[in-house]
Order: C-alpha cells, then sequence, then structure tokens
C-alpha cells in the first residue's frame, strides 16, 4: 500500500458497466452484464441527488493523481454497445455527467465476436459514426484491445498489436487521442501493464474489486461492478461505502 492511500486518501469509485439494455429472455449466461436503462436512470439520479458528479476517465485524472478532491464517481462501459448510445448517452447528458466507452477497435460495427457463440446471442457494436457521436455527446472513448483476447496469454509482437494497434486505429477512425484503456476480462498483469503504459496511456482499468485511490497504480485501477441483479441499496452500499474495499 502506498503513503498516499495509507494517509487515508479518498476513495473514487469506477463504475463498470457494459451492456445498458433489458437482458434477452433466451439469454444462457453472463445476465449479469445487463443493467435496464431504467435501473441505470435511477442509479445516476441517486448519485446526482447525493452531490456526486460522474466522470469519465481522462476527467477523473486529476482525482486519481491525487491533484484535486471532490465528490466524484467515474463511469466506465465496456466493449462499446449501440445500446450505450441509444439508453445511456441521454442519461449521462441529462444529469451533466461524463463517461467512457472502451471499444474492441476489431470489432467496431459489427458484433460481441469473443463470447457471442457462447452467449447464443450477437449484441451491435457502436459504428465508427456512433462512436462519433458518443464522443460528441460529451463523452469519451478508450482502447479495449484489437479482438478481446486474454492479454496475458499474448505473446509480446500479439501484445504490442492488440494494446498499440487498439489505439492506433481509434484514433485514425475517430480523429483523437485514445488515453484511456481496459484489460479483457480483466487479464492483465505486470507484463501487459507495462506494455499499455509504453504505448501512451495515461490510465488502464482492470475487473480487480474495489474503489480507486490516489497513489494506486495508475494502469492496474480497480473498478466496482454494477450488474442486472444490484437493486438501488445495493448499489449505493457498493458505490458509496467501504464494501467493495474490503473484498479487494
Amino acid at each position: 500500500m502506498s503513503d498516499a492511500i495509507a494517509r487515508g486518501m479518498p476513495r473514487l469509485p469506477i463504475l463498470m458497466y457494459h451492456n445498458i439494455a433489458r437482458a434477452p429472455r433466451d439469454l444462457r449466461v453472463y445476465r449479469s452484464l445487463f443493467v435496464s436503462p431504467a435501473a441505470f436512470a435511477r442509479q445516476m439520479w441517486l448519485l446526482r441527488r447525493l452531490g456526486y458528479r460522474g466522470l469519465s476517465m481522462s476527467a477523473a485524472m486529476p482525482y486519481l493523481r491525487g491533484e484535486r478532491r471532490g465528490r466524484v464517481v467515474v463511469i466506465t462501459l465496456d466493449d462499446g454497445y449501440v445500446d450505450n448510445l441509444d439508453a445511456a448517452l441521454p442519461v449521462l447528458q441529462h444529469h451533466g455527467f461524463s463517461a467512457t466507452c472502451y471499444v474492441v477497435s476489431g470489432s467496431i460495427g459489427r458484433y460481441n465476436q469473443w463470447d457471442a457463440e457462447r452467449l447464443g446471442v450477437r449484441k451491435p457494436l457502436m459504428s465508427a459514426e456512433q462512436l462519433r457521436d458518443w464522443q460528441r455527446g460529451g463523452m469519451e472513448v478508450g482502447a479495449h484491445s484489437r479482438s478481446h483476447p486474454r492479454l496475458t496469454q499474448c505473446s509480446d509482437a500479439q501484445l504490442h498489436d492488440e494494446i498499440h494497434g487498439s489505439k492506433a486505429t481509434l484514433e485514425d477512425r475517430l480523429g483523437t487521442a485514445v488515453t484511456q484503456f481496459c484489460y479483457p476480462y480483466g487479464d492483465a498483469d505486470d507484463r501487459v501493464a507495462a506494455v499499455v503504459r509504453a504505448a501512451g496511456f495515461a490510465a488502464a482499468t482492470t475487473t480487480r474489486r474495489g474503489r480507486a485511490s490516489a497513489g494506486m497504480d495508475l494502469w492496474q485501477l480497480p473498478r466496482v461492478q454494477v450488474a442486472r441483479h444490484h437493486l438501488l441499496p445495493q448499489f449505493a452500499l457498493r458505490v458509496l461505502s467501504r464494501y467493495e474495499d474490503r473484498r479487494a
């Protein structure tokens, strides 16, 4: 534990979402990855009601570095589903929040090729134009690798292509800098994190449980998963208390 954490720096929840949609009835697994639009709206309302601001990863960097303090929550969405644009964006804009959507660069405008067969569902992913709409709406696009592999199992050459390549593709397609990264499946170690840092990403998120704090490794940040079955009191408990920290 770093000195900054030991001094009791404020904890910063980085929320992890995937689909903002109702789970399909025939979905076999991973129903927890779906949060209904109504539930998402209630969660954002509660944060605003309690005086919190929802921020993208880039907007939250001064807080993660310990340069600023405030009642903020970071909002991230993995994979780049179209429902993020359709259902999440209007809610975020209504509350004056921003968020980061992590995109699989090799699947822009396609579907979830990495797990569609297992799920039995092809979920549409945003096209380049839809990603630009997301950005024009005040939101951020981050990288989520090129093909959504388990990065610790990649060779050095594959790792470079998945990480550097995803950044280059997204920046070329969108015409803006991409400075945030998210590890597919939360699969990362020191070797993988070193490549992410060398690629020029300012920070990277995992699926490790807990809330972030200034002084933590910016390239292996924990997050708080928000799942389909979390009622509003459970959401508040996970986000605003030490519940997730104790399970880190």
